[in-house]
């Protein structure tokens, strides 16, 4: 793989909008900053695995489907 291929991406905010949640609720839920939550969804940051768990489990979807290459 390239190291291009290698940027992990996510679909955070589509899933949290159908789930009908703010940044804010979704940060609560989860144990984190609201603006930790922005900056996951723009790419900014990746999340721990620990906390990309934790938000598979808040929002009932698998790693894949909130996360891929």
């Amino acid at each position: 793989m390239k190291k291009e291929e290698l940027i992990l991406h996510n679909n955070l905010k589509e899933v949290r909008t159908e789930k009908g949640l703010s940044q804010q609720k979704l940060a609560d839920l989860v144990g984190v900053s609201r603006n930790t939550i922005s900056s996951i969804e723009t790419g900014q940051f990746n999340p721990t695995a620990k906390l990309a768990l934790i938000l598979c489990i808040a929002l009932d979807k698998k790693f894949e489907e909130l996360f891929y290459f």
